[in-house]
């Protein structure tokens, strides 16, 4: 008899420090994320393996002297200017209320905080049972594989990042962040195959940001690893929506087999990013995988849920959530500024730009 599992896969999981703001409880230390993702919760907790970008940190308080524990004070690396980015740990609780099974760890932010803010991430998703991948606190834990088994298939998850903002991993601790080393890729991907698995997922943080289509070298890499037996890779760094692709692959071991990409997967979660309405979009993508009774394993369909950031003030606070567009944009009433109409365009750019190939079956954008 055969398996079928879904996977659930999302984008960036940005927290910015307005976001952080948001989700503090009044006249309280405390901080409350769990409204934000309500309205998309069932998506994320009705699947049977969901996984996602975790694009900041749990480094503790870097204040002493506010109440607020500093996390809600923009802060910024003085020789770059980019963002360093740090949540409250209570994000991570969060994530396990909405069911995440595994979280990459390996972009281009985790080592915002230094080597040790990066160690203290992983114990806090140890504290809340969230498996993890592409960012290690020893050299031992960085040869580790990551499989998960779902309804008995053996999923293997690995992770890469492009690079860490400029910010060079002291030479005693190179081993803590998955860098895309193509040679690197290939062995673990080996390793993984080794040991079994019928499916190997991989998480690329890679790419050009705020880029709509994917470039040759992200393609290139792609390509490689479909040939040595990925089959799923979940793209995000760009923070905007790039296509997906079905592909079918004949593997170095002589196999063909139908793999599937997704370069960019967009913001799950993010404040609007340079005005630009696209990092406010992105795509709960929804991977059908089945197990056939002779143990072999191929993806069936993948439908896509886009979402959308709403933001909003109640009072003088800002209020984020993140809500399907499909089932928003059937409640004009609730929206009010011209957001409905932002929200329709899109929806409407998700639709048409998704599917690489607008003939090829299989991919639904709902």
């Amino acid at each position: 008899m055969s398996t079928d599992i879904t996977i659930a896969a999302v984008g960036d999981l940005l927290i910015k420090s307005r976001i952080i703001a948001s989700a503090r409880v009044s006249g309280d230390k405390r901080y409350d994320f769990d409204p934000i993702f309500e309205p998309v919760a069932s998506y994320l907790r009705n699947a049977d393996f969901t996984i996602g970008n975790l694009e900041t940190n749990f480094a503790g308080p870097t204040s002493t002297t506010r109440s607020d524990g500093g996390y809600t004070v923009p802060k910024r690396n003085p020789k770059t200017g980019w963002p360093l980015l740090n949540c409250p740990d209570q994000f991570a609780a969060t994530l396990k209320n909405l069911k995440f099974d595994v979280l990459s760890t390996a972009n281009n932010h985790c080592i915002d905080n230094g080597v040790s803010g990066l160690k203290r991430t992983l114990k806090v998703l140890d504290e809340h049972q969230l498996a993890h991948t592409g960012t290690a606190r020893t050299p031992s834990e960085s040869q580790e594989t990551l499989i998960k088994t779902v309804k008995g298939i053996k999923i293997g998850v690995l992770a890469y990042t492009k690079g860490t903002n400029r910010m060079p991993l002291p030479a005693s601790s190179a081993w803590a962040v998955n860098l895309i080393d193509p040679k690197r890729i290939v062995e673990d991907i080996k390793r993984l195959k080794s040991k079994e698995v019928d499916l190997i997922v991989a998480c690329m943080h890679f790419g050009r940001e705020y880029s709509k289509t994917a470039n040759p070298e992200q393609k290139k890499l792609v390509q490689l690893m479909f040939e040595h037996g990925a089959d799923i890779i979940l793209g995000a760094h760009s923070h905007v929506i790039q296509p997906a692709v079905f592909y079918k692959v004949k593997e170095r071991s002589g196999a063909s087999k139908k793999k599937f990409a997704a370069y960019s997967l967009g913001n799950f979660i993010s404040t609007r990013l340079y005005k630009n309405d696209h990092t406010l979009t992105g795509v709960i993508t929804q991977i059908h995988v089945r197990k056939q009774d002779d143990g072999t394993t191929q993806i069936m369909n993948v439908d896509f849920v886009p979402t959308w950031v709403r933001v909003y003030k109640s009072g003088n606070k800002p209020v984020f959530r993140v809500v399907p567009l499909a089932g928003a944009l059937k409640k004009p009433a609730d929206t009010s500024g011209g957001e409905w109409e932002r929200m329709s365009k899109m929806h409407q750019h998700v639709k048409r730009h998704i599917p690489l190939n607008p003939d090829q079956s299989g991919l639904k954008v709902l």
